[in-house]
């Protein structure tokens, strides 16, 4: 999975990882600590709130050209969506 997320460079690419992300929920539910959505949210905040730390322990720069408002688009869109 690190790999293919390593590997996401366009929308295609991301669009593969969801992909990859769904079957492997259908597939593997026990390996996901977060299989609901509140918690799913929930964790995504707590890693975006600790996520320097992620970075600094991977040796691995900071994205400094995060687009903050799309990435809570497509959270928001996943409500709405059909």
């Amino acid at each position: 999975m690190n790999e293919i997320l390593k590997n996401v460079k366009n929308k295609e690419d991301f669009i593969e990882f969801i992909n990859v992300l769904l079957k492997d929920i259908n597939e593997n539910p026990d390996d996901w600590e977060d299989k609901h959505v509140f918690s799913y949210l929930e964790s995504i905040q707590s890693w975006v709130e600790d996520m320097e730390g992620y970075y600094s322990n991977t040796k691995q720069e900071i994205p400094k050209d995060i687009n903050w408002n799309f990435i809570a688009t497509l959270l928001y869109v996943g409500k709405i969506y059909e």
